[in-house]
């Protein structure tokens, strides 16, 4: 991850590859917004702006020479839109700009950013959409020069940035919560692009154990044999298809005196063909990124713990690989979840609510204060909400409390209501309930299948199967393929509990 600093110099004296302000709509037209920014520069670029078909709307970012009267290489100009009624951005509004300008820049190793931050917390938005903006995942690309390889672009490696509140104890502070968090997000990134054979169960699992050292987090891993000894059935059903056997990780973050108890259930399907019900090989290899709801928990109990919150956060990860194969299950299967409710397998791609069951009951049995479960979980998410929108249902009080939080990291989770008549749909004649149900709400049916495994502890499902994995084209702080999407609204919710 880039390297980030406040600063409180004079951009017209920073020496940098690429200089970041801010332009703005007005009723006159496009203004430029960099603080301490020379009047004649200012009035040159407002000039030129419509001949340059700038027009200060969000996401717009354009690049100009920085001219003689700056010492930055280029000067690069993002679009923050119309102020409010209040007369200022939203915090949001200056994170996706820094992170829209950082992310365009290809070749530039030293950015500063100037965009207008009134307080502490636009000051890390501002940092916080900058490095998140950075990300770059180049594992699987050739960094050798050698000709005909696919040698990344540079990438940033520093960025300033420039506020008259740099040296301000609280703005530190802000600014190191951000980094944190940015830290978490592109974690949870690389998992997410990670390719499937180097990602498979054992490996996350693995991976979760390297990632702990040092922070004070206590990482178990259930294998085949501890899950059948467990009465875990539905990890192991969905895992039993693929010659890599699945995992249950634990993942225990536990300050001392806690304010609240606080459980996360995480969907790791590490590739998901479907297995018997095998999906069309069209999009298919998005289905890497089936474990973007464990990646997800994984990253946000180590950022509670280098966080120092007072919260115990208990992450579980439910990982497998879904395959077909003659080991897999097979639609009209019936299975044991643990805690002793049945399952009849209508379909083997409505795997993802198996392995979360036994990742809920084994959280509940903990009795934690509040249940939050993320997972990829269903195609019908997409259909209500897109691809940029999560879902969010369960216990009225904490799924509001999710939405607050969301707001306020920035993230867009919906409200969605769990109807009580699309339950009668999954009932089936063999088993206490069947996997799937009713097609139309699809969504809603799935989270009242989750529901069937929590009893009566406060819970909230969040369906982010559209906002996990972005197939798109980049835009603001989001890069093309894993996005990190829930760590941020995740961690927000703990520092709200952590506060009450």
């Amino acid at each position: 991850m880039a390297e980030l600093t406040l600063s409180s110099k004079n951009p017209t004296g920073v020496k940098v590859d690429a200089l970041v302000v801010g332009t703005q709509t007005t009723s006159d037209g496009v203004a430029v917004v960099g603080d301490d920014l020379p009047r004649d520069v200012v009035a040159e670029l407002e000039a030129l702006a419509p001949a340059l078909g700038i027009t200060g709307a969000r996401d717009e970012v354009r690049t100009v020479p920085a001219g003689s009267l700056l010492k930055a290489g280029v000067l690069v100009l993002t679009g923050l839109g119309a102020r409010d009624e209040s007369g200022t951005f939203a915090a949001e509004t200056l994170r996706r700009a820094a992170g829209a300008a950082v992310r365009e820049l290809k070749g530039a190793a030293s950015v500063a950013v100037a965009l207008p931050a009134q307080d502490e917390a636009e000051v890390a938005a501002i940092a916080e959409g900058a490095l998140l903006g950075a990300y770059s995942f180049t594992r699987y690309r050739d960094v050798s020069g050698a000709a005909g390889s696919t040698k990344p672009a540079g990438t940033v490696s520093t960025i300033e940035v420039l506020t008259s509140l740099a040296r301000g104890s609280k703005a530190k502070a802000a600014v190191e919560r951000a980094a944190t968090i940015a830290a978490a997000v592109h974690a949870t990134r690389d998992l997410v692009n990670t390719a499937p054979n180097d990602l498979y169960p054992a490996a996350f699992a693995d991976i979760a154990k390297a990632a702990a050292k040092g922070t004070g987090v206590k990482v178990t891993v259930l294998d085949e044999k501890a899950l059948a000894a467990g009465g875990y059935g539905g990890i192991l059903a969905v895992g039993q298809g693929s010659s890599r056997g699945p995992r249950l990780v634990k993942v225990s973050y536990s300050p001392s005196r806690p304010h609240t108890k606080v459980a996360l259930v995480g969907k790791g399907i590490t590739f998901d063909s479907g297995g018997i019900s095998i999906k069309p090989a069209k999009g298919m290899e998005a289905m890497k990124s089936d474990m973007a709801g464990a990646a997800a928990v994984l990253h946000t109990v180590l950022a509670a713990s280098r966080l120092g919150l007072p919260v115990a956060v208990t992450g579980w990860l439910c990982l497998a690989e879904n395959m077909p194969s003659g080991t897999a299950q097979r639609p009209s299967d019936v299975i044991t979840i643990r805690g002793g409710k049945t399952v009849e397998v209508l379909n083997t791609d409505a795997e993802g609510r198996l392995v979360m069951a036994d990742g809920l009951v084994a959280a509940v049995e903990e009795k934690p204060d509040v249940v939050l479960d993320v997972a990829t979980l269903t195609g019908a998410q997409m259909v209500a909400l897109g691809t940029r929108v999560s879902a969010v249902m369960g216990s009225d009080d904490v799924r509001s409390e999710v939405v607050a939080a969301a707001e306020a990291a920035g993230e867009q989770f919906w409200p969605m209501p769990l109807p009580e008549e699309l339950g009668a749909s999954m009932k089936s004649k063999v088993a206490d309930i069947a996997n799937i149900g009713d097609r139309f709400g699809g969504m809603l049916v799935a989270g009242l299948f989750l529901q069937e495994f929590v009893g009566s502890t406060p819970w909230a499902h969040l369906d982010i199967a559209g906002p996990s994995f972005n197939e798109g084209s980049a835009f603001g702080y989001t890069p093309v393929g894993g996005t990190g999407v829930a760590v941020r609204t995740l961690v927000e919710l703990l520092e709200a509990r952590a506060t009450k």
